[in-house]
């Protein structure tokens, strides 16, 4: 958590003795981790008492209701805290002096106005919990207000069901979408090929990744190393553009560049996704808002992938894709492209570990989101050259892949993100 994540306001009674209720709060914040029995608070929080100036200016806004009685005060507080934050009301309590009660009362007035809110009460380790989780996705909500990202070219139009709304996504996310034409890439890309030349081919970087290039047969092998350096120009050509437009990501219609540049953008999406940007493939706008999303929680982009075997009675999966985020891997061989068989497509290696399976729709309305295990990379001929093999911990959701998918694309990131990924979409 960043300093000063969380601000703690307070309701307290003025019938309740104040020394005995300073007492149990130094201890009940003891509990939390958040004082050694001291005010000010820890590094990541701050003590605001019951001055509301600066509320909703935080992370996490909590207001610790030590003592029953406090409902009243709440109640005319309400219009001065619902013009500083849209925020729900998070309402913090230990339980003594009936104020667990007063925590109930309010909650009960706020539903009643149709406004959010939540008691965050019970065993130290749950609020901690609770609290880690409510400011990572508030500053994930944050992160992403402002961010921009480029539609390069236009979906690919087997992209049939992944239709997206442009105002929706500024509204909900505060993500604006950018078109940007491929022509822009393509004179781009050839301005790098020309820099290049302009100033002499160095034979060293046709064999810069060499050591990576998978032990295929030597016709394949000599038509990567071929491709490797327009592969790198086209990385180039992107970063440039990423730049120029100020964007933090962007999906293109990649397979264009199959007969444009006669190349794949697989190992500059590759590469850029782990650079910090995000990086989508075929233009698919959901799936870049998922790696979006997911970039805010974790700092990663996560895997795009399409499932190519399901077993739904044990929740087994096989994705695959020929691009990867490099810093997912911990090693990765370059290849050809799977369906085209030229360019330059990455076949990526991943540690076993949990991870999660995410996707949600261009018009914010669905997502999926399960939780596994990754138990293998596959290296199958027939299939996309990236493969990762996952179980899901509840089999029963492999049949949402076979009776209502979203799209083909889906996110794989590493870790267990279902708790945070549901608060951040609202689906708790």
């Amino acid at each position: 958590m960043k300093k000063d994540s969380i601000a703690i306001y307070t309701l307290t009674s003025p019938l309740h003795d104040e020394q005995a209720v300073n007492e149990v709060t130094k201890e009940f914040l003891g509990s939390l981790g958040l004082t050694d029995g001291q005010l000010p608070l820890s590094d990541n929080a701050c003590w605001r008492g019951n001055d509301y100036g600066d509320y909703g200016e935080s992370a996490l806004s909590l207001i610790y209701v030590r003592t029953g009685g406090t409902e009243g005060v709440f109640k005319t507080l309400l219009p001065q805290l619902q013009a500083k934050s849209r925020e729900p009301f998070y309402l913090l309590t230990s339980g003594k002096s009936n104020s667990l009660a007063a925590s109930m009362e309010i909650l009960s007035y706020l539903r009643q106005l149709g406004l959010r809110g939540e008691i965050l009460h019970g065993s130290a380790p749950y609020i901690k919990m609770r609290m880690e989780q409510l400011v990572r996705v508030s500053e994930a909500r944050r992160w992403l207000r402002g961010k921009r990202l480029g539609i390069v070219g236009c979906p690919s139009d087997w992209l049939i069901s992944s239709n997206y709304d442009v105002q929706r996504v500024a509204e909900t996310l505060g993500v604006e979408l950018v078109d940007i034409e491929m022509e822009e890439v393509i004179k781009e890309f050839e301005d790098q090929r020309s820099k290049f030349k302009a100033q002499g081919s160095r034979s060293n970087d046709q064999g810069a990744m060499a050591d990576f290039i998978a032990p295929l047969h030597d016709a394949d092998k000599e038509a990567v190393g071929k491709s490797l350096p327009d592969a790198l120009h086209l990385y180039m050509a992107l970063k440039t553009i990423l730049q120029r437009h100020d964007l933090q990501g962007f999906t293109i219609r990649c397979f264009d560049l199959l007969t444009s540049i006669h190349n794949t953008g697989c190992v500059a999406l590759a590469q850029l996704n782990s650079e910090g940007y995000v990086a989508g493939c075929e233009g698919d706008v959901p799936t870049m808002l998922s790696m979006l999303i997911v970039r805010a929680l974790t700092g990663q982009s996560g895997f795009q992938a399409n499932p190519a075997h399901i077993n739904v009675e044990t929740g087994e999966m096989l994705f695959a894709h020929c691009t990867i985020p490099l810093q997912m891997t911990h090693r990765f061989e370059l290849d050809t492209h799977f369906e085209s068989g030229i360019g330059v497509g990455v076949r990526g290696y991943v540690k076993e570990g949990p991870v999660t399976v995410f996707k949600t729709s261009g018009l914010l309305d669905r997502c999926f989101i399960a939780e596994g295990m990754l138990t293998g990379c596959g290296r199958e001929g027939d299939l996309c050259r990236t493969q990762l093999h996952v179980r899901l911990d509840d089999a029963r959701q492999a049949t949402y892949f076979l009776n209502n998918p979203i799209g083909n694309h889906h996110v794989i990131v590493e870790g267990r993100l279902m708790a945070v990924l549901k608060e951040m979409l609202g689906e708790r």
